[in-house]
């Protein structure tokens, strides 16, 4: 979205993000750490970080043209495609989402674990990291990733390069796999109780 404001006589024109794929994990967490009530200074650092408007020029901007850029950047995060990109590049280099997690290594699972006792949201770059690795091989639609090898620091950076986006989309896929879980597990547990009491 163009943005033109007019000071001094001039008007100058900046950018503010067209897609919500126009935003980086590393961008998204620092907009992650404000309360939930939005307040003014808030979407200061909003605009500052979704846009190339100058801080200077930020502070000076009317209330109605700075809601009106909160409310574009509210919707492109409400029409944002909720479906897990199983495959993603960055720097020019495939990344591949865990292809089975049916066979997750007892390695990943502890990483993964100690990650979610920690706090998803301070660890979003480490979580992709352990899930989306390079691919080593791919044909059409199948592929291998690099197998798991617990050094994720640098990977954490790279992954700090992905669309908020893509990690939104990963996370959707573990709430509904979670909430799936949620409704197979009762009926699991009955079925093996029931096989228990046959015994």
């Amino acid at each position: 979205m163009k943005v033109k404001i007019k000071k001094e006589g001039k008007t100058e024109s900046f950018n503010l993000i067209k897609s919500w794929k126009d935003v980086t994990l590393e961008s998204w967490l620092k907009l992650m750490t404000f309360d939930s009530d939005i307040n003014s200074e808030d979407a200061a650092k909003t605009i500052k970080e979704l846009s190339d408007i100058p801080k200077k020029l930020i502070k000076e901007l009317s209330l109605s043209d700075v809601a009106v850029m909160m409310n574009w950047i509210s919707e492109l995060q409400a029409k944002q495609d909720t479906k897990l990109k199983r495959i993603i590049e960055i720097n020019g280099i495939e990344y591949g989402f865990h292809p089975d997690l049916d066979s997750i290594t007892l390695g990943e699972f502890a990483d993964l674990e100690v990650i979610l006792k920690n706090g998803i949201e301070k660890q979003l770059p480490e979580f992709c990291s352990i899930l989306y690795r390079p691919i080593k091989e791919k044909k059409n639609k199948i592929y291998i990733i690099e197998p798991y090898d617990g050094n994720i620091r640098m990977r954490a950076e790279e992954m700090k390069k992905m669309s908020a986006e893509q990690v939104q989309s990963a996370m959707v896929f573990f709430y509904h796999l979670g909430k799936l879980f949620c409704q197979i597990l009762p009926l699991y547990l009955i079925q093996k109780q029931k096989e228990m009491i046959k015994l």
